[in-house]
């Protein structure tokens, strides 16, 4: 029996969330290096924090797909500590993005430069504050190496399954599937 599919919202945000997270590594990792005090940082800083914003929103509606959403089920095949691992990976997905978000948003609001959303400066909803600022880019930073490892994890799964396992989870995520049924196909 093969696996189902994820129905296509969740495989397209999925992905969406993928292409914004790949770019603010990225960037992330690009604008740490740049010269501080030089006009390239804060160019690359506020990319970095308008694409995260941006990013909130795919982040939301697939929290709120999953909530709303039960997903396709494993192949009877996985192991139960597998599809646990699978399950608090997901949940620790979550948690991570939603945190990187918040903290980058509340890091930005206790510094004197605030935010410029692509170009336009939004309000600041806090003050020049050192140690607030510092706390929540800890919180960010560590948080971010956290979910690198996550997806580490998540990426080594999902090519397990794709090249040893060839059980149809791989395919279940994938936007070209071909080898995997969706979940309403398999209801008609």
């Amino acid at each position: 029996m093969q696996a189902q599919s994820y129905a296509p919202t969740a495989v397209a945000l999925h992905w969406l969330l993928v292409l914004l997270v790949l770019t603010l590594y990225g960037l992330g990792w690009y604008m740490v290096g740049i010269p501080k005090g030089t006009p390239p940082v804060a160019y690359f800083y506020n990319l970095h924090k308008s694409i995260g914003i941006v990013a909130a929103l795919p982040i939301v509606l697939l929290i709120w797909w999953r909530v709303t959403h039960t997903p396709p089920p494993l192949p009877g095949s996985l192991p139960a500590w597998q599809a646990r691992a699978a399950h608090i990976n997901h949940l620790l997905f979550y948690i991570c993005l939603v945190v990187l978000v918040v903290s980058g948003f509340v890091e930005s609001n206790f510094t004197r430069f605030g935010i410029r959303f692509f170009g336009y400066p939004l309000p600041i909803v806090g003050w020049e504050d050192k140690t607030v600022y510092r706390i929540f880019n800890r919180i960010h930073v560590y948080t971010s190496y956290v979910f690198a490892a996550l997806m580490a994890i998540h990426i080594a799964a999902a090519l397990k399954h794709l090249l040893v396992n060839r059980d149809g989870v791989f395919q279940r995520m994938w936007p070209w599937r071909s080898h995997a049924r969706t979940l309403s196909e398999t209801e008609a």
